[in-house]
């Protein structure tokens, strides 16, 4: 014998399986329901009393007109092509622009037979009487199977209990897509807000929690999702409200903003984890636009590394402006491939040239800069990563050094305006390959800019930046969805980080600030230790460290610090008009001796390692090797 469970569950399954009516059928059911509305319409017109006042023909004929003419309409608008289980707003909006539509043109129709024959085709109030009678049955039998679907073949399942945090219309239409599912049937306990006036009341009979409960709330409840549904939330309350879930293993999820909902309409599918980056970031940098509006007005700009994470961005960023030409320039097939899609999906193109090539190439170069003539360059090729530069002296030294070198005389020579060199902080005290090449190149585009009045050189300074190329986020994603382990150096290993964004924002601001030969730098807020972000990171992806997924100390990598600096320990700032961005104040140097210097580094570019690295020491007195096979050269 089955069980009433047993039943109830094969009913459910009978019911998934079903096909859906077919739209003709859909029809049918629509004009049946209008037929059934016209005829209710007439009777309530007459005190639900069929009176000898309109004749049987009158009667058949009058129900004979609304019917064709909401027919026509239906087809029209095809508020019968959508399928009733899965009714939406859009599908309601149809509906109802529909029949309002017919009722218009029977009411235009009436004034024309008045005109013509004193009389009307349908009487008046029945028109208007149908109209509502007949959109309010079509609208309630369509929303009688969703609910009755939703609820049979949901009414096994095992209900999540939810959370929302927002009251605005985000969180409203979070918990309608939440309602509409029926894959999985959730359960919204409650909403949280912060303001007081709400506190107690409810929407659509869910109660509004006091946001400074939440901590007992989730302490005394199992809740499956906390959904945070305010589209502007900031990256502090952000962290706060994701610290206090994951306190109580609470899954965090965030609604995407608005303009990614599909058709207006948001769906459950679209809601994503909390990222590390949305609680990393800090507040929106206010950019002087007017007055790159009117730095860049008319001007040819040319990116190098215009395919890299810093590069690609700048380019985001400038695309917004009212440039003339935008010259870009990378080295990766790969990557420019997909720079040029984006651009082209944005403006098709439209007055940019990408160009594949090496910055060492001097031939390739010269013509660009001949045909371009550009009035100002962003720097951002360079060789980045240094475990790879450890082992790679001669690339760094090639692209970092002389290729920065290349770029800058050739600015010179064609009369650039402004050479802007993204630079980083492991040029300072620099204990890695990289990071003394960088060094060497800030002291060459420092003292170039000293030595000529053609182009002023600006270099701009900063930490790690979230999600680029290689860095720590994205390689602790992939060992997290890789099941582990994921690895960290050292327990105590500390590192700035800034949204890429953020740091593009703030390399435009100060390139259009800067006189000339400035080291600009970056407010990078407070150093995050790696072994908390990587805890972080396991915690959102809701695994337990030490049950589902373990992290490993690999030790120090060559030239690796424990903490980074911005500044050097002979450098201090000075402040500038916008409150992230200050001026190191950095020794100078004499133009005569870095050229010398790096030319004498161009002769053995293709020599030995150690060779280049003494040279590099000579050079940048303060490159101390760490843990690698140069620390006896110190």
């Amino acid at each position: 014998m089955q069980t009433e469970k047993q039943k109830e569950m094969r009913f459910n399954d009978y019911l998934k399986q079903m096909k859906p009516l077919d739209k003709w059928a859909i029809l049918l059911f629509d004009i049946m329901i209008t037929l059934l509305g016209a005829f209710l319409s007439m009777l309530l017109r007459d005190n639900l009393v069929i009176t000898t006042n309109l004749s049987v023909n009158e009667y058949v004929r009058s129900l004979l007109v609304i019917v064709l003419v909401r027919l026509v309409f239906f087809v029209l608008f095809k508020s019968y092509h959508s399928m009733i289980r899965f009714t939406s707003t859009h599908d309601i909006q149809q509906l109802t622009l529909a029949t309002f539509s017919a009722s218009i043109f029977l009411i235009l129709l009436n004034f024309i037979s008045f005109q013509i024959s004193h009389r009307h085709v349908v009487p008046v109030s029945v028109v208007i009487m149908e109209f509502f009678v007949t959109t309010l049955m079509l609208l309630f039998y369509r929303f009688s199977v969703k609910i009755f679907y939703m609820e049979a073949v949901n009414v096994s399942k095992v209900k999540k209990r939810i959370i929302i945090f927002g009251t605005g219309e985000t969180g409203i239409s979070t918990k309608r897509a939440l309602d509409r599912e029926t894959s999985t049937k959730y359960d919204i306990v409650a909403f949280v807000d912060e303001d007081i006036k709400k506190i107690g009341k409810k929407i659509e009979n869910t109660i509004i929690l006091d946001y400074n409960k939440l901590d007992v709330f989730l302490s005394k409840n199992d809740i499956s999702f906390l959904i945070i549904a305010i589209q502007n939330l900031s990256a502090v309350q952000t962290a706060n409200i994701t610290d206090l879930a994951l306190k109580y293993k609470v899954k965090v999820l965030r609604v995407p903003p608005v303009m990614r909902w599909i058709n207006g309409e948001l769906s459950f599918k679209q809601i994503k984890k909390v990222r590390i980056e949305d609680l990393m970031g800090r507040p929106s940098i206010v950019l002087d636009e007017s007055l790159i509006r009117h730095e860049l007005r008319g001007k040819t700009v040319m990116i190098t590394g215009a395919a890299g994470s810093i590069g690609s961005e700048i380019v985001r960023q400038l695309l917004r402006f009212n440039y003339k030409h935008l010259v870009l320039i990378d080295q990766a097939e790969t990557p420019v491939f997909y720079l040029s899609n984006e651009c082209y999906n944005i403006n098709g193109l439209k007055n940019i040239s990408i160009d594949v090539v090496n910055i060492l190439d001097e031939q390739k170069m010269e013509q660009l800069m001949t045909v371009y003539q550009p009035d100002l360059i962003y720097h951002a090729a360079a060789y980045k990563h240094v475990p790879v530069m450890e082992d790679n002296t001669n690339a760094a030294l090639k692209i970092n050094v002389l290729g920065t070198k290349l770029l800058a005389d050739m600015a010179v020579k064609h009369g650039v305006s402004k050479f802007v060199m993204v630079s980083t902080d492991k040029a300072v005290n620099p204990t890695t390959i990289m990071g003394a090449t960088k060094r060497i190149a800030e002291i060459y585009v420092q003292s170039l800019n000293a030595h000529q009045n053609t182009t002023r050189f600006i270099t701009t300074r900063f930490g790690n930046v979230l999600g680029s190329n290689g860095s720590v986020i994205p390689l602790f994603k992939k060992q997290i969805e890789e099941g582990g382990p994921v690895t960290v150096t050292h327990p105590e290993v500390t590192r700035y980080f800034m949204t890429i964004p953020e740091a593009c924002q703030l390399v435009i601001n100060a390139g259009f600030m800067g006189k000339g030969g400035e080291i600009f730098i970056f407010d990078m807020g407070e150093s995050v230790k790696i072994y908390d972000l990587a805890k972080k990171m396991i915690q959102l992806s809701g695994l337990i460290l030490g049950k589902d997924i373990q992290i490993k100390f690999t030790g120090l990598r060559p030239g690796e610090k424990l903490y980074e600096e911005l500044l050097a320990d002979h450098e201090n700032t000075l402040p500038t008009t916008h409150d992230k961005i200050m001026i190191a104040r950095v020794r100078s140097y004499s133009y005569e001796k870095i050229n010398e210097e790096i030319k004498e580094l161009e002769k053995i570019q293709n020599e030995d390692a150690t060779k280049i690295v003494k040279k590099f020491k000579e050079v940048v007195p303060e490159f101390n090797s760490l843990n690698d096979n140069y620390m006896n050269l110190d």
